[in-house]
Formats: structure tokens, sequence, C-alpha cells
């Protein structure tokens, strides 16, 4: 395996991914006390992921599942859960809470929740791995894949390590109900804006 390719790999993965760390913190923290809430945040992680990889691939081989001009609406996915997550808050608060997590059931994020998460604030990502995947040729590629998915798991220890720190944790416990929906509708309407929702833009593929 070349040295040289797997540093690449990572430097790309941790470039293109770094606001990852902050949105798991927060799915982790919004799991604190449910049971198998861990195991489904990671889970939706690796799903959105290679859900991001399996598009980015078979652009580079010339099969376009995502038109470039859809990729901005991704923006959606985020931008709805934020208020459904908003939404859940306030019934919370009026009822209020605590009797969810003190049960202890098999509550917090869904696996699909995180994993439409993840690939909308990776829709950005797909234009950058394209070029690199069809340059790099079948056996480069397959190294920057199998890189990517060992870091989705480091990004995901770093992500609940955050949320479990005591002072984040704390915070977390006392602000995560606020701070996932304000983050995920923030990142929805930068995804829409930032990628031009609603103009015409020419494809890069």
């Amino acid at each position: 395996m070349n040295v040289g390719v797997v540093g690449q790999a990572a430097g790309l993965f941790a470039v293109t991914n770094i606001d990852d760390i902050l949105i798991l913190a927060l799915f982790f923290a919004r799991g604190a006390g449910h049971r198998g809430a861990a195991a489904r945040v990671v889970a939706g992680q690796y799903l959105g992921f290679l859900a991001i990889l399996v598009v980015a691939a078979a652009a580079a081989v010339g099969a376009t599942f995502l038109p470039e001009p859809v990729l901005p609406y991704l923006g959606l996915l985020p931008l709805v859960l934020g208020l459904k997550a908003a939404w859940q808050a306030w019934q919370d608060h009026r009822n209020g809470g605590g009797e969810e997590r003190a049960e202890g059931h098999a509550g917090g994020p869904k696996v699909l929740e995180v994993a439409a998460v993840t690939f909308a604030n990776g829709g950005d990502n797909i234009g950058v791995y394209v070029p690199v995947f069809a340059t790099a040729g079948v056996g480069s590629m397959s190294v920057h894949i199998a890189v990517f998915l060992a870091l989705v798991a480091v990004w995901c220890v770093a992500g609940r390590f955050f949320a479990t720190r005591p002072v984040i944790a704390r915070a977390l416990s006392r602000w995560g109900h606020l701070l996932l929906p304000i983050v995920l509708i923030g990142l929805g309407a930068l995804i829409l804006v930032e990628g031009g929702a609603g103009t015409s833009r020419r494809p890069a593929w």
C-alpha cells in the first residue's frame, strides 16, 4: 500500500469532514441515557458516508446518480430534521421532559436521521471526491475508500469523546436539545444558500 496515497486520503478526509465531529458530538449527547443510541449514531454515520462514497465512485466512472443541480437541495434533509428536533424539544419542554431518558428505552437519534444529515452535509464532498477518484485509478481509489471508512470510526470516537467530557457533557446535557436543531437548521440553510438552490448551475462532473 502506497504510504503517500494513504496520507493524501487521510488529509482529504480530514479537510472535508472536520465539521462532522461537532454534529456527531451533538448526536451522541442527544442519545445519552438511551439504550443503543451510540450504536445507531455510528451506524447512521457509516450509512450516510457509504452513500457519499457510492455516488462519488459511480460518478468517477461515468454513472451520475445525483446531477450537480440536485446537490444544494440536500440541505432540505437537515433543515427538516432540525425543525423536527426543534418541535420535539418544545414538546418535551411543555410536557416537563425527562421521562424518556429516565426510562432508558431506545430513544435518541435514529439511524436514518444521522445518515440523512451525514449525506446532506457531505453533498459538497462528492464534487471533491469525484475528480480524485477519477484520476486515481481503481487501486488508489480503493485505498482512498478504505482510509475514509477507517477514519469514519476515528471521527465517531472523537465525537463520542467530546460528548462525554464532563464540562462538555454538562453543557450539551443542558443546551444540546436547543443546539442540535439550531445546528441542523443552520446547516440546511447553508447548504441551500451556498449551493445556489433555485439558481441554474453548470455541471462540473
